[in-house]
């Protein structure tokens, strides 16, 4: 299913000469994050794009080398040498008994064998003085991602098929010259493109008769040089008002009529650089220089000038367009409409430079009167036009500031262009607010409505709309109407998110068909001139290409105590438990039941519930009691509401059970926020694993939901679902060896909602802790700094686990492989660089220990996609050929690692699951480090195998496990944090705060309760 269209916020800073950092990549313009909001048009709707952060990486964002300081360097076996000439040598150390690196909230037994503490910390002393002459040594090293080690993989069967790839040629001796545009009085965009096109019409010779690429801003790049380096030219533009245009609620006497205003404007332009594409050319050839940077520069230009055809049909929001002529708009309820439009990126690849392109939707906020956006936004005021006299609580207006903060506006009672954004409400309402003229003399803000305007304001009971950051600037909310074009950045209900993504969901044939239309339609990137005037040719076809079919893993289940094999042979590699048992259950003794509202009939279920449950689990292999530990509590929902009442709830429960809780299952009446409050109470105060589902689902009580919920139960506590029947040793024996462990790590970042401006972010890390079978997680979790990407804890997390890893297997791990979620490709250096040396780090407290490292990036949020292709259709044509695509998703194991991957480096697209609705999204591993020096094929058998692992379902999973489970995880940390941050911030401090001038400090985390700690809760 296609999601809606996501944004980062990425680090921008201005570009240096040649010995660039990585922060050079994504941009030579300075952006700050800021809420996207658009310029209204009458006309196209092109937004004020110099509010959002988002448009200018446009392209893969790959980084010239830079200098690392490692902190340790990893020792590697003896026959195998480093491909990287930034990897450094240190001599292998092996412990036989490896101390443990202790946390302060860690508890570890004596071990004879090990040093006293004082030796130890006088040899960690010593550790860190020698890596202190190290890093001296290393900071003229570059660190680069590493290399493809192969040619790609070999196993599995071919698969024809086409890629959302089409290649882009280019004329590597074409010279781009690159223009800085000033424009006084500072225009919107859509004026500043028209200003571009009027002076390119009235200037052909000045400019050598080029018709550049602008991008709406300050960057002009042209195919040849103009006359001279400086040029000043003044523009006049009409600019079409409204003459007092009729009002949402009530009429001017005068009549609508439009009228031109003229407006003059100076621009300035100046060459800022030349260049042309043959660093680009070099960067492509595999033949090439293994290390160059990827000329940034060039590939902006690039980009510029294939996406300004489609800027000015189109509604550009970060590297997606919006268009009403995608089939129109769709209103998804609460003020929002869904928009169709299309993604395009330029791509370096393995067959040249590449466009990116694919179907999008976003939801965007609905274009009209503030009162009727109110109304449908918010459910006390969908009555408003009705009770005109109504005002509003304390609490209502923040609720309705809230709403209306940071959205861009334009006014209905006078003749301008000018539009304003909402940075909150006045404290008093309309009927009582005076404001200073320029003679400083007091003005009644109704009557002087009425004296200038003729309009008798009927809202008055409301505030205003306060639209200065520091001074008063009224607005009354019935005369002004909502700018078109502005993403919604709020939180979608349920509702709307399925709308959307409905939206968004079009099976193969259907997407395929949605892109194909965008590269020869008349909004896409090939609909201008501009690829003629630059001597490019965009390919009109998608690309072809070869996939493997990775073959799925033999399974190992329980049956009653004995082992037994199974291999997934469905289509879907889904599998079932007919005739097995789960490969590791529980035996679950003690136990409670809570539950929160329902009805009468609701509640009358319970037992029955019970009963088919202990019955569902026995069929598994699971152990659960058919009493519970007390009898079935019974609460209102509002207990959900009440923390403290929640909190004692729960602990007489825990206390009935002689504080050994193994199992709280929860049953609610519907979804509510203090699902939050529940979790964080029963998993860090009281210490038991919970449980939580609706009364809905057990009306039905099917086979499949209990089988679901048993499952999850199972490895909440302890167990686990499936584990490989061929050991990950007896598959990569290279490098694997039951007797040396190795520990899977994945972590993930999440990051509060776009609107708001103090959370903190959550890390999440998790590690496995048994070996080989290496399907049970241990997670740690921390606050850190406000959308703080970089791990900031890393090390510290790491090495707790190490510890815990060290109790488990009685060994530190030989090899870690590490899985990095939620990366965009501007910041993989940055990453690579920070928690790389973290992770030495954590290794470091341990004398002697630095095992080799895989650090590799798992992506989901991209937009390649893949479609089956008929490559023994016999038609006539090329074009009728190309269209011959199946409307079935690839199957699970497709794996791709050539012609649309890094020219260079180590990535791979592999889809590890079976697509049901919409069109698969194939997950991209991108490996930026590899001391374990894994090829091709060993590393895609390692993550596709790891994909059938996961303990929630009996199917392999889209998304590595280690990664799954630190998303899981740092959603957790999510949970705990969310309910004390609305009642902390839950109102703006005054109408003219727009936001903190710094993120506050984080709030930290509830510590985890013991009972918890080592368990996979989080599943």
């Amino acid at each position: 299913m296609e999601e809606t269209d996501e944004h980062e916020s990425n680090e921008n800073q201005k570009c240096t000469t040649k010995t660039r950092t990585f922060r050079d990549r994504t941009s030579p313009h300075k952006h700050q994050y800021q809420h996207q909001l658009f310029q209204y048009s009458n006309h196209f709707g092109l937004c004020n794009r110099n509010q959002y952060p988002s448009y200018y990486p446009a392209l893969l964002p790959l980084p010239p080398p830079i200098p690392l300081q490692l902190a340790l360097t990893p020792s590697l076996p003896p026959n195998q040498s480093l491909r990287s000439k930034t990897h450094l040598h240190k001599p292998s150390s092996k412990l036989n008994s490896p101390p443990f690196a202790t946390s302060s909230d860690t508890q570890v037994p004596v071990d004879t064998n090990l040093p006293a503490p004082e030796s130890l910390e006088r040899r960690n002393k010593a550790t860190h003085k020698g890596d202190e002459k190290r890093i001296m040594n290393v900071k003229t090293q570059a660190l680069v991602a590493v290399k493809r080690p192969d040619s790609g993989g070999i196993e599995g069967p071919v698969i024809s098929l086409l890629a959302n790839h089409f290649l882009v040629q280019f004329d590597s001796t074409q010279r781009i010259f690159h223009y800085n545009v000033e424009i006084s009085p500072s225009p919107s965009k859509e004026i500043a493109r028209k200003i571009k096109q009027k002076l390119v019409d009235n200037n052909s010779v000045v400019l050598s008769g080029a018709d550049p690429a602008f991008d709406g801003r300050k960057n002009l790049y042209s195919p040849v040089e103009f006359r001279n380096d400086r040029l000043e030219f003044f523009i006049s533009l009409p600019i079409t008002t409204m003459n007092k245009p009729a009002l949402p609620y009530g009429e001017f006497n005068e009549s609508k009529e439009k009228r031109q205003q003229h407006k003059l404007f100076r621009i300035n332009i100046k060459l800022v650089s030349k260049f042309d594409g043959k660093d680009l050319s070099n960067f492509l050839c595999k033949d090439g220089e293994d290390w160059i940077p990827l000329p940034q520069d060039y590939l902006h230009a690039l980009d510029v000038v294939l996406r300004e055809s489609p800027s000015e049909k189109c509604i550009p929001v970060g590297r997606s367009l919006y268009s009403s002529s995608m089939e129109g708009t769709k209103e998804i309820g609460g003020g929002v409409v869904g928009l169709r439009g299309f993604f395009q990126s330029l791509r370096p690849t393995q067959q040249g430079l590449a466009l990116n392109v694919d179907s999008s939707v976003s939801a965007f906020h609905e274009s009209i009167g503030v009162i009727p956006y109110l109304q449908k936004r918010i459910e006390f005021l969908k009555d408003l036009p009705q009770r005109k006299t109504r005002g509003l609580s304390g609490e209502e207006r923040k609720e309705v500031e809230k709403t209306l903060k940071n959205i861009r506006i334009f006014v209905c009672h006078r003749e301008t262009v000018q539009r304003y954004r909402v940075y909150g409400l006045t404290e008093e309402a309309t009927e009582n607010l005076w404001f200073p003229d320029r003679d400083g003399k007091n003005l009644r803000l109704v009557s002087y409505f009425k004296d200038h305007y003729n309009y008798n304001i009927q809202f008055r009971n409301l505030p205003c709309l306060q639209i200065s950051r520091s001074k008063p600037c009224y607005l009354p909310m019935e005369l002004c109407m909502i700018c078109e074009g502005q993403k919604f950045l709020g939180k979608l209900s349920d509702d709307q998110t399925a709308r959307i993504l409905k939206m968004g969901c079009q099976r193969p044939k259907e997407r395929k068909a949605i892109i194909d239309g965008v590269m020869r339609g008349p909004i896409g990137p090939t609909s201008g001139n501009k690829e003629r005037e630059f001597k490019l040719n965009v390919s009109r076809e998608m690309t072809r290409l070869n996939g493997r079919i990775l073959q799925p893993p033999k399974l190992k289940l329980g049956d009653g105590g004995h082992i037994r094999d199974l291999i997934p042979s469905r289509h879907d590699r889904q599998w079932n438990f007919l005739d097995s048992h789960v490969f590791e259950g529980t035996r679950i003794e003690r136990w409670a039941l809570i539950s929160f509202g329902g009805s009468s009939d609701q509640k009358s279920n319970i037992p029955k519930f019970i009963n088919q449950f202990c019955q569902r689990c026995e069929q598994l292999g699971i152990f659960l009691n058919k009493s519970t530990i007390v009898s079935p509590q019974f609460e209102t929902n509002q207990v959900l509401n009440n923390v403290s009442l929640l909190e004692s709830k729960l602990k007489k429960i825990h206390e009935a059970a002689s504080n050994n809780l193994q199992l709280l299952i929860c049953i609610m009446e519907r979804k509510h926020k203090g699902y939050g409050d529940l979790k964080r109470i029963a998993e860090t105060s009281v210490g038991v694993v919970s449980q939580c589902c609706l009364y809905s689902n057990l009306n039905k009580l099917s086979s499949q939901f209990l089988a679901n919920l048993a499952l999850k139960i199972n490895a909440k506590v302890g167990g686990c679902t499936v584990a490989l029947f061929n050991t990950l040793p007896s598959q990569i024996p290279r490098l694997f060896r039951l007797d040396e462990p190795v520990i899977f790590l994945g972590a993930d970042v999440t990051h509060p909602h776009p609107l708001d401006d103090y959370s903190p972010s959550v890390a999440a890390v998790v590690g496995s802790m048994n070996w080989p079978a290496a399907n049970k997680y241990v997670s740690r979790m921390r606050s850190q700094t406000h959308r703080q990407e970089i791990i900031q804890d890393l090390g510290a997390m790491v090495g707790e686990l190490l510890d815990d890893f060290y109790i488990e297997v009685n060994k530190l791990p030989k090899r870690i492989i590490f899985f990095r979620d939620g990366v965009s490709e501007t910041q993989f250096y940055k990453v690579l660089e920070e928690e790389l040396q973290a992770i030495k780090q954590a290794c470091s407290r341990f004398p002697g220990y630095s095992p080799p490292i895989t650090f590799a990036v798992v992506q989901k949020r991209h937009h390649t996609r893949l479609f089956q292709f008929d490559n023994n259709d016999t038609s006539s044509t090329q074009n009728q050929n190309q269209n011959q695509c199946f409307d079935e998703n690839i199957p699970p194991g497709t794996v791709v690692d050539t012609v649309i991957t890094h020219p260079r480096e180590f990535d791979f697209y592999l889809c590890s699951h079976w697509g049901v609705k919409g069109t698969s999204r194939p997950t991209h591993y991108h490996i930026l480090w590899d001391e374990n020096q894994f090829t091709s094929d060993e590393l895609q058998k390692l993550v596709y195998n790891l994909c059938y692992t996961f303990v929630r379902c009996t199917k392999p999973v889209s998304l590595v496990p280690p990664a799954y489970y630190a998303h899981l995880a740092a959603y957790r940390g999510r949970l705990y944090l969310e309910r004390f941050e609305s009642t902390t911030f839950s109102g703006s401090t005054g109408s003219t705060t727009i936001c903190r001038a710094a993120p506050p400090k984080a709030t930290p985390l509830p510590k985890l309760s013991d009972n918890v700690k080592k368990l996979m809760f989080y599943c």
